[in-house]
């Protein structure tokens, strides 16, 4: 593929969609997997690979086990960062916000979606916490398959989703001899977002 300069004049929000868009299309893998980072109240960070379950102006949602590592920091500092990584398409984009939690409407909705074991396993997994041994976990899944025979299978309390509200979004094209083109748009104070190229 060509590698055209980012372009200055985007709203962040639709280059967003369209580079996600072109990724579907050459990453062979989980096009919307994207590593996030927390930290907890005194600052340290930790950071994993999730998948991004939605966007729109709102911001970025992904979904977990809120009593996670990941929930209990966000609990503690509901702050985070995002960086999606595309190899083959030579590309990156890294968002930065304040985080909040969805709806109980929107967090019911996208777990219906969820394939039976998954949802299954949410209600199985005390994710993050100490397993003694992996048939334990594989036990109760079977015991709450028989419990819940048919497709309606409750979300449980600790199973939600979080919006990630962008007040920095940068985007990285890979160019040659390493001169690559980054492009940050930052939200002001009045909502409005200002774009600015930076140094590779």
């Amino acid at each position: 593929m060509s590698t055209p300069l980012i372009d200055m004049n985007a709203n962040p929000f639709d280059l967003f969609s369209r580079w996600l868009k072109e990724a579907e299309t050459y990453e062979p893998n989980d096009p919307n997997a994207m590593s996030v980072a927390t930290a907890d109240s005194r600052g340290r960070p930790s950071v994993r690979t999730l998948l991004l379950k939605g966007f729109d102006q709102r911001g970025f949602v992904f979904y977990t086990n809120t009593l996670s590592r990941k929930g209990q920091e966000l609990a503690e500092n509901p702050y985070a960062a995002l960086l999606f990584y595309w190899k083959s398409l030579h590309r990156q984009i890294r968002i930065e916000g304040k985080v909040v939690p969805v709806s109980a409407e929107e967090a019911d909705a996208y777990f219906a979606t969820r394939s039976r074991i998954s949802r299954i396993g949410a209600l199985a997994s005390e994710q993050s916490h100490p397993l003694a041994d992996r048939a334990i976990l594989e036990q109760k899944v079977q015991e709450l398959e028989k419990h819940y025979p048919g497709d309606i299978i409750p979300r449980p309390d600790n199973w939600s989703g979080y919006r990630v509200i962008p007040n920095h979004i940068e985007f990285w094209q890979d160019r040659p001899y390493r001169l690559h083109d980054r492009a940050v748009w930052t939200l002001s104070s009045q909502g409005t977002w200002s774009v600015t190229r930076l140094y590779p």
